[in-house]
């Protein structure tokens, strides 16, 4: 059984050592090339310079529209692209305020040259 002592002792030794072995610990990188872009390349993707998708976003999900609440317009969910996952992602669906003389254009995607284009959607006169 450890004593209080040699515990303290361990908690110690350990609280100094591991920041130690991480600055000295080498650290592996990864190098990513430019992509190959050429014409007679085979693994040649269009030109995304604005990261724009290259393709179709998924089916919506099917929501359950809750009750209506006086005062607020329901926002459907939909999909985004994230950039850091390279895929679409899940936005839930929200209630918005109600803005008077207003009317709310729900986001959705549109196809412009070799990509798809996000529309946010929001609030316009």
């Amino acid at each position: 059984m450890l004593s209080r002592r040699s515990l303290l002792r361990s908690l110690l030794a350990a609280s100094v050592l591991i920041p130690v072995a991480a600055v000295v610990a080498p650290v592996d990188a990864e190098a990513q090339g430019r992509p190959d872009n050429r014409p007679g390349n085979n693994n040649h993707r269009p030109n995304n310079n604005n990261n724009r998708p290259n393709r179709a976003p998924p089916r919506s999900r099917h929501e359950r529209r809750p009750p209506p609440r006086r005062g607020y317009v329901w926002v459907p969910g939909h999909w985004v692209w994230s950039h850091q996952r390279r895929n679409y992602v899940w936005v839930g669906g929200r209630w918005e305020r109600n803005r008077p003389g207003w009317h709310f254009r729900q986001p959705g995607w549109v196809v412009r040259g070799n990509g798809w284009e996000f529309h946010s959607g929001g609030w316009h006169r």
